[in-house]
């Protein structure tokens, strides 16, 4: 008997007038709004560029990489997060280059492409990803990418409206009304796209609104008349909405609740990476998170990390012409605690080493007697471990047990020499941690250590607003801002 064919899942794409309009932070909440209404649901973008990543299950069992937004958005949707989710990953390296990561894994002949010649090569593999998912799920949330109105890049468009009319989605255009010129900006893109691909705009909507939302009439008629597109909600200004950032380093406001008691700067260097693991740090009561770009920035401060980077050499040199190798040696003279995660723990040993090119050479900051080496080969992959004992200021992670992940070209060793004279690290986690001998600067590999519930206990005596709760307030909100029946209305 012949089966009837499956119905696709509708789709619902959050377009944006800019970047940074809010289009993750929505495209994440209408993601735990359609799970809660007993859809099954999966978010997509199809490109996302950016150094925050996320290591997920991939094709064939293997392990891959998706941008941190879609991993976030996957588990609002109480999905699985995979490589379908962020088919087309770009990491930028430098101003000019980026990594290319496809269906999860590195691709060194699309990463040697020109840019608008790469498009074709991997719309294929995209649009694929997409047919996929809408053959699983019920609804899948589609986020695009900066703005759909780029009449520079429409030619080549593989993110925005190709993959809006492939799934004939809803669409909802955000903008970002603080910033001012937020009409325009909704006119302006309507008005640049063509006539099929305006017709897939179903309503606008008004993000990080501060004041009376009664002032803004007649502005949101006026915009009806011209363009037939209702403003369909106006959503106020979310300080504290509890999901990293998407684009670059977090706002200032990254004090929690309660009297502070511990301020940690993390060293905000050029091609930072994974800085959305910092998030809980905004969240844990009497802590207070700063950026740090000079040393004026970290004076003061009881910790100072070094976080990951895509571009190691290069971040180590930008960190010493800032003058912050200097600071950051006299807060470790001084006794200040000290962490290094991944690319900021390849900074604190003795030496970079890079046979292969992979990302240069050059002298560590010498706070840990270690020399890492890059390899071609990229690790990726989830990690749980047990701390041994540790001792000094971070001596409340002995016999913890973390949950993390790991992506990394670098392997880290003993220094041999120093190690030949008895000046060795301590071996907290087996491969991935080591420890000075005073006992304040602390290196490891492993992302996610101040993501898990058990480490910031052990570090802060308290732990952060979990996921599940953060989810549940975006969905909240968009309820309570979203015109009566226009979500239902985009799925049916």
């Amino acid at each position: 008997m012949t089966q009837p064919p499956k119905t696709l899942a509708r789709c619902v794409m959050v377009l944006g007038t800019t970047s940074g309009a809010g289009k993750s932070w929505l495209t994440t909440a209408l993601c735990r709004w359609y799970s809660n209404q007993g859809l099954k649901v999966a978010p997509f973008k199809a490109q996302n560029m950016s150094n925050n990543a996320r290591v997920v299950a991939g094709p064939d069992g293997c392990l891959g990489e998706i941008g941190s937004a879609q991993y976030f958005q996957a588990l609002a949707a109480r999905a699985e997060p995979e490589v379908r989710m962020n088919p087309l990953l770009l990491k930028p390296e430098a101003d000019t280059h980026s990594q290319v990561v496809l269906m999860g894994q590195v691709s060194a002949e699309l990463t040697a492409l020109p840019w608008r010649g790469r498009s074709e090569k991997v719309w294929p593999q995209i649009a694929a990803a997409l047919d996929a998912l809408r053959a699983d799920n019920d609804v899948v949330v589609i986020e695009g990418a900066g703005s759909p109105a780029e009449i520079n890049l429409h030619a080549s468009d593989i993110v925005n409206m190709r993959v809006a009319r492939h799934a004939q989605a809803r669409c909802l255009l955000v903008t970002d009304i603080d910033r001012g010129g937020a009409f325009a900006h909704l006119y302006g893109t309507w008005a640049l796209l063509p006539e099929e691909e305006r017709a897939l705009i179903h309503g606008f909507v008004l993000n990080k609104f501060r004041g009376d939302a009664a002032l803004l009439a007649p502005a949101p008629q006026m915009l009806h008349d011209l363009t037939g597109v209702s403003t369909v909600a106006t959503i106020p200004m979310q300080w504290r909405h509890g999901l990293p950032e998407e684009d670059g380093v977090f706002d200032d406001r990254s004090t929690a609740a309660g009297a502070v008691h511990t301020t940690i700067a993390v060293v905000a260097y050029p091609r930072i990476s994974n800085l959305d693991e910092f998030q809980p740090l905004k969240n844990v009561p009497g802590v207070r998170l700063l950026w740090a770009r000079s040393p004026a920035d970290v004076v003061g401060a009881d910790w100072i990390v070094l976080p990951g980077s895509k571009a190691t050499a290069a971040d180590l040199a930008w960190l010493r012409a800032q003058g912050l190798d200097a600071a950051i040696a006299a807060h470790a003279a001084r006794g200040g605690r000290v962490l290094g995660i991944c690319g900021g723990l390849q900074m604190l040993g003795e030496a970079l080493i890079d046979p292969h090119g992979v990302d240069g050479n050059g002298p560590g900051l010498g706070l840990l007697p270690l020399v890492t080496a890059f390899e071609p080969d990229k690790t990726v992959r989830h990690t749980t471990a047990c701390f041994a004992e540790l001792t000094g200021a971070w001596a409340g992670l002995s016999g913890v047990e973390v949950s993390g992940y790991e992506i990394h070209h670098g392997q880290t060793a003993q220094h041999p020499a120093m190690a030949t004279k008895g000046d060795v690290a301590r071996e907290v986690l087996a491969g991935l941690a080591w420890q000075n001998a005073a006992g304040n600067v602390l290196g490891l590999y492993l992302h996610g250590l101040l993501e898990d519930p058990a480490a910031l206990r052990a570090l802060f005596g308290a732990g952060a607003p979990t996921l599940d709760a953060v989810f549940d307030g975006l969905a909240d909100a968009v309820q309570a801002h979203f015109a009566p029946g226009v979500l239902r209305a985009l799925i049916q």
